[in-house]
């Protein structure tokens, strides 16, 4: 049975390291359809989680997110904060005209469903739209599933110090510290490699580990963040939509926090 599972979870692994890579590769409107659809779907799974599917303010967080979305497509960067703002609106009048139906919690994970997934995920796409973005756009991705696996490998070998054992009990301080520092040096390998076309970053042997390092700190606080939400609601998986993951949100929760960071630290070094 472990041997089962072992292999739908690494089949499903090939099928999204597969996907990721053709949408990124291609860009502009393929890319911008995957990065709306895992936002969609993750927004779908927390409502879900949340208990707020299928109620009004779902749905005008469904459309708020549908809104910042376009909006990103567009390219309406001075108009991002306004068209949040709509979203904004849209829940409160919600919550307001339905008022006392629901509590101010539901409409509060309305909003945050907007901000937590679409928000963060349209930085993929914002970072695969910078010159030489198919090469720094894996800097997230770096960061956050190469982190989570650097640092499950040093906790299983060293690991000693529990770092959240009422949340993720096999989580240690040396597995956390090993993924940062096995981030950096795969970004450092990876900066190696493809230096030719990180251009963008002018010293990419020197950027691209310090990058990949600050992003995996974020992309922890990310899979625990995830981790919590759902401790908080008693579920074990956000959906079934993958295999031997879970859900979108199970799978890209660390991807969701890291993307941002990456963005703004890639436009300071700029």
């Amino acid at each position: 049975m472990k041997n089962h599972n072992f292999w739908i979870r690494l089949a499903s692994s090939v099928v999204i390291l597969g996907s990721t890579l053709a949408a990124f590769y291609l860009g502009s409107l393929v890319l911008f359809i995957f990065v709306a659809f895992i936002s969609l779907v993750g927004v779908f799974e927390l409502y879900r989680v949340c208990g707020i599917w299928g109620k009004p303010l779902a749905a005008a967080g469904f459309m708020g997110a549908c809104l910042y979305l376009e909006a990103v497509y567009l390219n309406w960067d001075a108009w991002l904060l306004f068209v949040l703002f709509l979203a904004f609106i849209l829940i409160m009048g919600t919550y307001v005209f339905t008022f006392p139906k629901y509590a101010f919690s539901q409409a509060a994970y309305s909003l945050f469903g907007v901000v937590y997934v679409p928000v963060m995920l349209s930085y993929l796409y914002r970072i695969r739209q910078m010159p030489d973005g198919f090469a720094l756009v894996w800097f997230v991705f770096l960061a956050s599933w190469g982190c989570d696996t650097m640092a499950y490998c040093t906790g299983i070998l060293i690991g000693k110090h529990k770092m959240t054992p009422e949340l993720s009990p096999k989580k240690t301080w040396e597995g956390s510290v090993g993924g940062v520092l096995g981030s950096a040096l795969l970004g450092f390998l990876y900066a190696l490699a493809f230096r030719e076309h990180l251009k963008f970053l002018g010293n990419p042997l020197l950027y691209t580990p310090l990058l990949c390092a600050a992003g995996s700190i974020v992309s922890q606080i990310g899979d625990l963040a995830a981790s919590a939400i759902k401790r908080s609601f008693g579920v074990k998986d956000y959906g079934r939509l993958i295999p031997g993951h879970g859900g979108i949100l199970d799978r890209f929760d660390s991807v969701i926090v890291t993307a941002p960071i990456v963005y703004y630290l890639l436009l300071l070094v700029k």
